[in-house]
């Protein structure tokens, strides 16, 4: 039995697809990706263990920046193709 991914969007680090035998479409994040926001992460618990709230405020806002783009780009892809978002949008 074979099983087909589709990619609904352009080929990025934050790729839409459609997975065999679910409803709503996912986001493909690439390895350098998912392993740049970990380590982000990782260094902002040591910012916050610091107390330095100036550079983790920052590092905050720059994760919330990639991922608020490729979450703006799953919503785009899903209205273009006229796909129910699995969520209510944020006002």
């Amino acid at each position: 039995m074979s099983k087909e991914v589709i990619l609904l969007s352009n080929p990025s680090n934050f790729a839409v697809v459609q997975l065999p035998e679910r409803n709503f479409p996912g986001v493909v994040v690439q390895g350098d990706t998912l392993n740049s926001l970990v380590s982000s992460l990782k260094e902002m618990s040591l910012l916050l263990e610091a107390h330095d709230f100036e550079n983790l405020a920052a590092g905050l806002a720059d994760m919330e920046e990639q991922l608020g783009d490729a979450l703006i780009k799953y919503e785009k892809i899903c209205r273009e193709r006229e796909i129910e978002l699995p969520y209510s949008p944020a006002q």
